[in-house]
């Protein structure tokens, strides 16, 4: 059997997903992102764009949170397998290629987030897909799919964004000419352009979300000292009311009653004055933003994802956790039903036992970037570059633009693997760009 290695790869991994869906029925939901995403009022986000939510209108008819983590695990499994092909054509063994995509079928953030209601596996997905389409083969017709692709995750999570523009970059340095290059732009802008539109009609302004000003902000209280800012009286309501050792992660300046963000009326007005007072900060305190940025980026560095003790809420639940009465409608109506999480043993407690150990340390993970990208370099690899570089930007932005979060790391994981694998291969891509093949055929 040609492909006997996936074979014997998937099943177990199909296995663990199953476990998923006896042990933690419907699905898991997050804290009141979940909700959000879950609501029956269609309409722009104000925190995260809402391109998550059309897709759970689309399968809202069914009534079936399972369907929906259903839906996401075989996402990720066809996403597996896709890249095992792609690395089977450029020449990779069965073993190879199997060994490579090993990461996605079986880390447990994986896992975890394609059976929770949020966005991030579909966006796993969506950036994956694409990348892995433009490095296949480059012509007007891929880069129109993967241009695609990654302006529905852009409209998913903003942090796809620069992604489109990095693919650009690719497509015009490796110069692939004109027509897939535009044919990228226009098909990423439809989506983009359709959601920013939407929000101009329901809120009055062009954009995706109405909280960039706010998570920039919210990084900065991490070190903001405003006898060295200065700021103008308009913006100095935003000032961190406690000395700089006592103040909490920057998440909880965006929700927590304490933030003087909650002071400054109107959503809007609230997001731009944000936006204002954190790039005064940083222009003022450049030295403390990168150290704060670097603070953040020293977690990649851990080899756990979570202690054992560690509350956080990207562990499986051991017990039932129930809906407060203030969201417990939205889910309901969703689920046609009782839709808590219930823990059913022993499936639930595999998982669990499963979830200590079933994932590649962080520090390992860097290593195979900086790694990859490194040798990319050595054997022209150029192909590896575009995968490695998106991976590098989704694990670096966050520190920067809000504050590090496990979760943000995950998306990485699909592109480090590609990029390994292309860098691994035995062939470079085969559609050459027509510089190089004309400078060959002078040769």
């Amino acid at each position: 059997m040609a492909h006997r290695a996936l074979v014997i790869a998937m099943l177990p991994a199909i296995g663990l997903r199953v476990l998923a869906v006896l042990g933690f029925p419907p699905a898991i939901l997050f804290y009141g992102d979940s909700f959000a995403f879950l609501k029956e009022e269609l309409a722009p986000g104000t925190a995260r764009p809402s391109g998550y939510s059309l897709l759970l209108a689309l399968l809202r008819p069914a009534h079936s949170l399972t369907l929906v983590t259903v839906l996401q695990h075989l996402l990720m499994l066809a996403l597996a397998v896709a890249l095992y092909a792609l690395l089977r054509r450029r020449g990779l063994p069965g073993w190879g290629a199997a060994l490579l995509v090993t990461p996605l079928l079986y880390d447990e953030f994986l896992i975890l987030l394609e059976h929770m209601i949020m966005a991030d596996a579909v966006f796993v997905v969506l950036v994956s897909a694409a990348i892995a389409l433009i490095v296949w083969r480059v012509t007007p017709a891929t880069a129109a799919v993967g241009g695609m692709l990654l302006g529905l995750a852009g409209i998913t999570r903003t942090v796809g964004l620069p992604l489109l523009l990095l693919t650009a970059a690719y497509l015009l340095v490796r110069r692939y000419g004109w027509r897939p290059l535009v044919a990228l732009l226009v098909a990423g802008t439809i989506p983009l352009g359709a959601y920013a539109t939407w929000m101009k009609v329901e809120k009055g302004k062009f954009g995706l979300t109405e909280a960039d000003g706010n998570f920039l902000w919210s990084r900065t209280m991490s070190f903001a000292d405003c006898a060295v800012i200065k700021p103008p009286e308009r913006l100095s309501v935003l000032c961190p009311g406690m000395p700089v050792e006592q103040r909490p992660y920057p998440p909880h300046w965006l929700w927590e009653s304490f933030s003087p963000l909650l002071k400054v009326p109107g959503t809007a007005n609230r997001n731009q004055l944000a936006g204002e007072f954190a790039r005064q900060a940083i222009l003022a305190q450049p030295g403390a933003y990168l150290g704060a940025v670097a603070t953040d980026l020293k977690q990649l560095l851990r080899w756990e994802r979570t202690a054992v003790d560690e509350k956080t809420p990207y562990k499986l639940p051991a017990s039932e956790r129930p809906i407060s009465e203030s969201v417990r409608g939205v889910a309901e109506s969703y689920e046609a039903g009782p839709a808590a999480t219930r823990v059913v043993e022993p499936y639930a407690g595999w998982l669990r036992a499963y979830q200590r150990f079933g994932y590649v340390p962080f520090p390992l993970l860097m290593l195979a970037l900086v790694g990859t990208l490194a040798a990319a370099l050595v054997r022209r690899r150029w192909d590896a570059l575009l995968p490695g570089l998106a991976a590098l930007a989704l694990v670096a932005s966050p520190p920067f633009l809000a504050a590090f979060d496990v979760r943000y790391v995950i998306p990485a994981i699909p592109l480090i693997c590609l990029a390994a694998g292309l860098t691994l291969a035995a062939r470079g891509d085969r559609a050459a760009p027509a510089a190089e093949r004309e400078a060959v055929e002078v040769a």
